[in-house]
């Protein structure tokens, strides 16, 4: 039986837009274009910790391998990045494999899956929740399917100020005084990078008694 893909689609606010050639701290000796902090209109993407994989116990308040009913993890996350507009629109795709231990009969499993859009490594900005549906043939132990989530970032929220770009791209010799000076060693700087910096992250939802199991096994 076919899989049902689940989308969420989430508009978010800004992300960093400073282009460049060059990586975190190179200096060009001979034309001397400074140091440079490399960094993409688009957010990066993975999976929090403790959230990649749930556990369906059977009783539910059973902690026990014997109560363990269904187990899922996520992965294959994969993302595009479509920037060429005023608006910044990232896809995020997965797969969910899951098993089962009683395979009897057919059975159809939901479970709930979340986006979420974090600022500076730490502040939660934005967050959906989505649901991936599972099928079991009769007989079987093991189904998978696929979802996804989508933000749209506005081009506009992404800019940093023209103060906190020219520093960051203000040109260097060797043999100056700043030369081997990282523009991000200031405090100024480094607070506005990391504002303008987001992250896409996917995870399964789950109740603190599952976090807690996932932490702790």
């Amino acid at each position: 039986m076919p899989v049902t893909a689940s989308k969420i689609v989430l508009p978010v606010i800004a992300l960093l837009l400073v282009s460049g050639c060059a990586k975190k701290g190179d200096i060009d000796l001979s034309g001397g274009v400074g140091i440079t902090a490399v960094r993409s209109a688009c957010p990066t993407v993975g999976i929090p910790a403790s959230t990649g994989d749930i556990t369906i116990f059977d009783p539910p308040a059973s902690r026990e391998a014997s109560a363990i009913d269904v187990t899922a993890s996520m992965t294959n996350v994969r993302s595009t990045c479509a920037d060429a507009t005023n608006d910044i629109v990232t896809s995020v795709t997965f797969e969910v494999r899951a098993s089962r231990v009683r395979a009897d009969a057919a059975r159809d499993v939901t479970l709930p899956y979340f986006i979420t859009v974090v600022r500076g490594g730490s502040a939660v900005v934005a967050k959906r929740i989505g649901r991936v549906n599972l099928h079991f043939d009769a007989g079987q132990t093991r189904a998978s399917t696929s979802g996804q989530a989508s933000s749209i970032i506005a081009r506009s929220a992404a800019t940093l100020p023209d103060e906190v770009k020219a520093k960051l791209t203000q040109k260097r010799k060797a043999g100056d005084s700043d030369a081997a000076v990282d523009p991000l060693t200031a405090p100024e700087i480094r607070q506005a990078v990391q504002r303008a910096t987001f992250e896409a992250l996917v995870g399964f939802q789950l109740t603190d008694d599952q976090l807690k199991y996932n932490a702790t096994r």
